[in-house]
Parts: structure tokens; sequence; C-alpha cells
């Protein structure tokens, strides 16, 4: 069989196919950008404190009602409780005046039993405030990320399957539609059960959709276009969708209108599917020789060259072991696999967590969460650059192993600095977040190419899967921080180091071709620990397609 690269060579690198398809893949991440993010602004807590009922109290009773409370060395507003109201009228009435003829210590406070005034300086609305997740109810904020991202978990898991079954478009266009719809819906939501419903059937198509783009462009796209798209294209695409995020807060600070204004731009992306094609590497490992070779001559077309008469020559002999199903267990049926597979979501893990983590953890940037959210997003900018870089230039395991160790190091050093040097802790953490967002653009790239084409979508979607995890616990993560508070930091860069030293034991991809069976697969596994010279027991080119 004539190997994919070399069968498709005649058309080009970047013809107006591939350019096609580079770009209108990567605009269809942008969304994913909206949505990772969308609970930054939709579940912030507004200022708020008890509601007082319009009774005939003085003014300085009307000031006095709300205890104050020292948090964090500056005095605010209690917002979970107030003086009891029977006992205040009955003292406004006999005309005495709060700290001076009361001693407002000794007053017997209460809940708030008529329910809580928010403040509008920053949002109109927040589900927050629409329904009362505040005080005793504050623990159902957390728990809608969470929700979110177990949504997340799961369409990942499943996403993944049915790609390497029914193929890599239909799965996009399908979790496309998942983000547009319900998040259209959840505008309709009446309580916090229903919005959090809604929320994680619109998690199932979150991340489902970019490791779905991720993987057509990655076996359409060849050479260094291919890794052009997996590091930079895909992720610049999200992190568009991310920057233009706070801007849209900005402006629609109603949390209907906000998600409202991000449903929309999901129609536009109908039309796509008349000019993205299905996967001819996915294709042809199914057995179906015309429907790829079809693909590829709308595509010479398209460039404008001469097609061969024959593309695919002496496919028939691998029509047999194309034909066969494959599933999530063909990842851990073999050792060598199964250690890859292991040590992939390790790091994956590791990366995620650490990403969601600190993308969550920026309000200590800027007072303002709309400059917060941008100031994070934008930080992203550089680390896709430099991922792009390596993937062009480096060998991935160093390259993965040498942003982990940044990343560590970075956390570890906040906790050294003195507090009133703040913006070294800033820098750190920014430093910190650039080189874990590094690594998980790597990691996307550095998946793909590892697993034969039967097994890529299972794989990936089974290592974002596992990395989910870790995006479910950030809430609580950064909870620990109540505790201590640079454990957080501490746990990261702890997680960082062991997924450092397991990732010397991953086989290199660097300038090897995708592996199109998993026999091709198995002959570049194994352990091999001297991964820092990049020197490996070489693949017999007879075995492989050409390299890229």
């Amino acid at each position: 069989m004539t190997d994919y690269a070399g069968a498709i060579a005649f058309l080009g690198q970047w013809g107006r196919f591939q350019q096609v398809v580079f770009f209108l893949l990567c605009a269809s991440i942008v969304p994913n950008g909206f949505g990772a993010f969308t609970l930054v602004f939709l579940a912030d807590i507004p200022n708020h404190h008890c509601v007082v009922p319009d009774v005939n109290l003085t003014d300085d009773w009307l000031k006095s009602i709300i205890p104050v409370k020292v948090v964090n060395g500056e005095q605010e507003l209690s917002r979970c409780s107030r003086y009891r109201l029977d006992v205040v009228r009955n003292l406004s009435a006999q005309g005495l005046i709060p700290g001076r003829d009361v001693n407002l210590t000794d007053l017997e406070q209460e809940g708030c039993v008529d329910g809580w005034s928010y403040s509008r300086d920053i949002y109109q609305s927040t589900i927050v405030s629409e329904f009362d997740l505040v005080c005793s109810e504050q623990w159902k904020q957390p728990l809608t990320s969470t929700v979110f991202f177990l949504g997340v978990l799961f369409g990942s898991f499943f996403s993944g399957q049915l790609s390497d079954r029914f193929g890599r478009k239909p799965v996009l266009f399908a979790t496309m539609a998942v983000q547009t719809v319900f998040t259209f819906i959840q505008v309709f939501s009446v309580s916090w059960i229903m919005f959090t419903i809604l929320l994680f059937i619109n998690g199932l198509g979150q991340m489902s959709n970019f490791v779905a783009a991720l993987v057509l462009g990655a076996e359409i796209l060849t050479s260094n276009v291919r890794v052009l798209y997996s590091s930079m294209g895909t992720c610049l695409g999200f992190v568009v969708g991310y920057m233009m995020l706070p801007l849209f807060a900005y402006f629609l600070r109603d949390w209907k209108s906000l998600l409202l204004a991000l449903s929309v731009p999901g129609l536009a992306y109908l039309p796509l599917w008349w000019f993205i094609p299905e996967s001819p590497r996915w294709l042809l490992s199914q057995g179906r020789v015309e429907e790829a070779e079809a693909i590829v001559r709308k595509a010479s077309k398209w460039n404008k060259v001469q097609a061969p008469r024959v593309i695919f020559k002496d496919y028939s002999v691998k029509k047999t072991e194309s034909k066969e199903h494959h599933s999530i267990f063909d990842l851990v049926r073999k050792s060598s696999i199964r250690s890859t597979t292991l040590i992939l979501c390790l790091v994956s893990f590791t990366l995620t967590t650490g990403y969601y983590s600190l993308s969550f953890n920026t309000s200590q940037l800027h007072a303002d969460p709309y400059i917060s959210c941008f100031i994070s997003a934008a930080v992203e900018i550089p680390a896709y650059i430099s991922s792009w870089l390596a993937l062009r230039y480096l060998p991935r395991r160093l390259s993965v192993i040498c942003t982990l160790l940044l990343g560590a190091v970075s956390l570890f050093l906040i906790q050294l600095v003195p507090q009133h040097l703040s913006i070294i802790s800033v820098a750190l953490e920014m430093l910190g977040k650039y080189a874990i967002t590094t690594g998980t653009s790597l990691m996307f790239a550095y998946t793909s190419e590892l697993y034969p084409t039967v097994l890529r979508n299972t794989a990936t979607g089974t290592c974002t899967t596992v990395s989910r995890v870790g995006s479910c616990i950030t809430p609580f993560l950064l909870k620990l921080s109540v505790y201590f508070k640079y454990l957080p930091y501490i746990t990261l860069g702890t997680l960082a180091v062991v997924a450092a030293f397991a990732t010397l034991y991953l086989p290199e991809s660097f300038g090897r071709p995708l592996p199109e069976t998993i026999q091709q697969m198995h002959q570049r596994e194994g352990l091999q620990f001297p991964c820092i010279t990049g020197k490996e027991t070489p693949i017999p080119v007879s075995h492989l397609d050409s390299p890229l």
C-alpha cells in the first residue's frame, strides 16, 4: 500500500484546499473559548447584604441595621445577617441612636429572612443573584462549575469513541450543535436545578468539538502545516474566543443577555458542513477507499493540480484490518500502549488542573474582573506561539518536560515572595500560566501523533476525559487556600514535577509520520529512558509512511 502522505503529496501542503480546512476548523473552535470560561461572569458573586423591608426606621438605624465585619483586614457589611428587625424597630421608635445610646454588639442578629439586595456596580445580574446562591446556598456556586466540567468529561469520553466509529465530521457538527442549542435554552432557566442540568448537557459538546476538530485537521493536513494547526492554529482559535468573552460580558452585564449573545454565533457555522470534508485517513481506515479518493480529487481541483488516475494504490490488502472495530479497551490491552496511555492521562490531568486553576484564580491581577479575564487570556498567545516553535524544532518529550518544570518552579517560588511585592507574585503566576498553557497545547499534538488512525480520536478523547477530572476538582482545589494560602500552588507544582518525571518514559514522535495501524504504533512503543537525547531505535521506513 502506498503511504497516505506520499499518496497525496501531489496536492502540496498549502493550497486553497488546505487553507480552507485550516481556517474553517480554527473558526469552529472560537465558541469553545466563550464556553469554557463563561461561568467566570455568569456565576460570579456580586456584593450583597440582607434586604431591609420598608419599615419606619430612622436614617441612623437604616445605616446600622447591617452588621459590619472585618474580612481580610478590611471592614465590610455582613452578607448573611442583620440585626433583628423587631428589636431595631422598637429602638428606633424610642428615638435611641445606634452607637451612642445602644451598643450594637449587644444586639441579636438574624439571617436574611426577607432576601438579599445585590450590588449592580459590576453586574446587572448573575445566576447567583437570580437564584440566590449565597449564604446557606453558597455551596451551589462552585458546584455549578463542577457540573459543567462533568459534562465536558462525559462528552470527551463518548465523543472520541463515536468519532472513531462514525467519523470525525458528524461528531464535530453534532457537538457544535449541542453547544449552540443548549446555550440558548439556558436563557429560559427558571431555577438553579434547570440551569445546571442544561449546563451539563452544554458541557457534553464543549471540549468534544475541540477534540474532533483537532483530530480532523491533524489527519487532513500534513507536514509543517499539520504541526502549525495542531499547536498554534487550534489554540489561537480558542484564545480568540477567550479574549472576546470579557468584551461581550462588559457590554452585556445581564446573564441572560450574555448567554443569548454567545449562542447566536453558532448559527454561522451551519454552512461549514458543505466546506469541511471528512478525514480521508479515517475513511481509508474504514476501507472506504472510493470516498477518500473523491475528497482528494475535489481537493486537487481546489488546488488546481492534476490528480493521478489511482491515488491509493494496492489498498485492498489492508481492507480486512481496516474494517475491524476498535474501542477504548485497545488502549489498555497491550502493555506498551497501556503504559503510554496511563502516562499521557497523568500528564494531561496535571496540565488541565493547572490550566483551569490558574485561569479561575485571576482575581488578584486586577480589581476589575473583565480586565483580569483579558490578561489571563492574553498570556496564552505567547504560550501558543512557543508551543508551535517547540513542535517545529524540538523533541516532544523534552518540550513537555521543560514546560512542566518551568511551571512547577514558578508556582513553588510564589510562596517565597514578600507580601509587599505582590506584583512579583502575579508575574510568577502568569509565568506558571504561560508554561502550563504551552504544555497543554503541546499535549494535544503529542497525543494525536502517538496513536494510529483507528484509535486516534478514542485515545485523544480518553486522555481529555481523564484530564477533565482535574477541571472538575479545580473549584475545590482553590478552596485549599483557606487552610494555607499557598497550598494550591504547592499542590499544582508537585503534580507538575511528578508528571515531568513520568514523561521521560513516553515514546518520541518528533519527525515521525502518523501511525496508521496498531502494529505501527507497537513498533515505536516501549519504555525508553534516553529521551533527553531523542535517540531511539529507528523504525524501518517500509513499515510507515513518508516522514512529515
